[in-house]
């Protein structure tokens, strides 16, 4: 018999409590971050050859080394100020991190001599993992539980996230018959859980929903991710100024909602395996969705902030690279190359994953040009 404290028997108690569906977005919050039930809350996952799933990370240091050249140039286009900060969200154990600050550490000394690091983790076991793996810099590092925290900091800074919002719980949603239904779930007669449409459960999702403007064929399903747009409200709240980076797989809405892309994007990951069997093993894998970039663009302009860049992964590794003043200070052996082909290649990382650049009260003589973010712009369809 299955423990009470698993995720899917807490799914199965919260539906019962609340008549017999629960909204797909409620069912994957729980699934994913209910305290010692969700797959991210019962200790640090792996991730990699050994783990569930594969992430630009899991390639090998030359991802956080080139993540350095990034930073490194906001750096020195905010004037190389002596205190100057990167924030990460999502940092999982702080490989990342260790990546980008030992990249630092050796060709930028000016900038490393500088820089803090701040990780904004709430869960405490990646917190023990994280100041585990960054040992080697404890004098660099602090962690908050969240955005609200980074108030007392320095202005400057560059915050980053890899793989983030589609790790965000979402709503699934489907258009019948001229109008849109919600996927709840319930518990089958078997006992197992089944997924059917019902009404809205939000004004807030119908508002969404009805700014969706494309001719969509009957029974097409999608997801919308009502979080991650929270998030972004957060941030870009939050006490700082600068660059703000944003890497994870997706599309601009104009592939998101392509007629091809029927079925939605929710799969869930068990050892590098993927499939749409969502409902199986809830707590026991990880579930994602594709981020829609352009949605996510328009929030950051309705808060705000600036739209910088937007680009394929591979595009904007290669373009850092090339542009970057300190980047032959990066040994180039044979590992590092496979590394940076598997990360920029379109077949592999570099086309799949994307990069959104946005600005946070950037300054007049902003390091990236107009072009830059004109492009941008026509990209996202905005």
């Amino acid at each position: 018999m299955a423990n009470a404290n698993t995720a899917a028997d807490i799914i199965r108690e919260r539906i019962r409590a609340a008549g017999g569906s629960l909204p797909w977005a409620e069912v994957m919050q729980i699934a994913l971050y209910e305290p010692g039930a969700g797959y991210y809350r019962r200790g640090v996952r792996r991730i990699g050859r050994t783990g569930d799933f594969f992430t630009s990370v899991s390639v090998g240091p030359a991802f956080g080394e080139l993540l350095g050249l990034f930073v490194e140039r906001e750096w020195r286009g905010a004037g190389a100020p002596q205190d100057f900060v990167i924030i990460e969200q999502g940092a999982h154990d702080g490989t990342l991190a260790a990546d980008i600050l030992r990249g630092l550490e050796r060709k930028s000394p000016e900038l490393f001599a500088n820089v803090r690091y701040i990780i904004v983790e709430p869960d405490n076991d990646h917190r023990v993992a994280q100041l585990k793996t960054l040992a080697n810099f404890s004098s660099k590092l602090s962690q908050v539980n969240n955005l609200n925290e980074l108030a007392a900091m320095p202005e400057q800074a560059v915050f980053l996230c890899n793989e983030l919002p589609d790790a965000m719980p979402v709503h699934r949603v489907q258009f019948i018959d001229g109008a849109w239904k919600e996927m709840w779930v319930r518990v089958a007669p078997s006992g197992e859980f089944e997924l059917g449409p019902e009404s809205l459960s939000s004004t807030r999702l119908a508002d969404e929903l009805a700014d969706i403007r494309k001719v969509l064929p009957d029974g097409f399903i999608t997801e919308v991710n009502l979080a991650m747009l929270d998030w972004l409200r957060e941030l870009a709240a939050a006490q700082f100024s600068g660059r703000i980076l944003i890497l994870d797989y997706g599309h601009s809405a104009e592939d998101y909602f392509a007629p091809e892309r029927r079925a939605g994007s929710l799969r869930r990951y068990v050892a590098h395996q993927s499939d749409d069997r969502v409902l199986e093993n809830l707590g026991e894998c990880d579930l994602t969705a594709h981020v829609n970039f352009t949605r996510l663009a328009q929030q950051a302009l309705d808060c705000g902030l600036e739209i910088s860049d937007f680009i394929e992964q591979g595009r904007f590794l290669t373009r850092l690279f090339a542009e970057s003043e300190s980047s032959s200070h990066i040994p180039r052996d044979a590992g590092w190359l496979r590394q940076f082909h598997s990360l920029t290649h379109p077949g592999i990382m570099g086309r799949a994953f994307h990069a959104l650049v946005l600005g946070k009260n950037l300054s007049a003589d902003d390091p990236l040009t107009e072009k830059l973010s004109a492009n941008a712009r026509q990209r996202l369809g905005l």
